[in-house]
């Protein structure tokens, strides 16, 4: 919303109004779980048209945010905030610097 309020096209995906993706496009993708078979899918839509496509993940190799065992199956600390809570807290930052910039 607020690239849009920057002036900067922009579109979410399965909004009534998105126009097809073209090769002049950028994606940006945010899964907190990497293996999410809708993104996965989507973002491989998107490259078949050329566009470019940013995947923003905090578990490449998983399909899950819950991660409370370690690799020898010890349990781990309780996480200050739970599951994807610090995911999307580090991605609102993440967006409002970027903001930031393009203003």
């Amino acid at each position: 919303m607020r690239l849009a309020h920057l002036g900067i096209s922009t579109h979410f995906v399965f909004d009534i109004t998105t126009s097809p993706i073209t090769s002049t496009d950028l994606l940006i993708a945010l899964a907190g779980p990497g293996g999410f078979s809708t993104v996965d899918a989507i973002c491989s839509m998107a490259r078949s048209r050329g566009a470019r496509v940013l995947v923003l993940t905090a578990q490449p190799e998983t399909g899950t945010m819950a991660d409370d065992e370690g690799t020898t199956g010890e349990k781990k600390s309780r996480p200050l905030m739970s599951m994807g809570s610090l995911y999307e807290g580090a991605m609102f930052v993440l967006f409002e610097v970027v903001v930031y910039q393009l203003v």
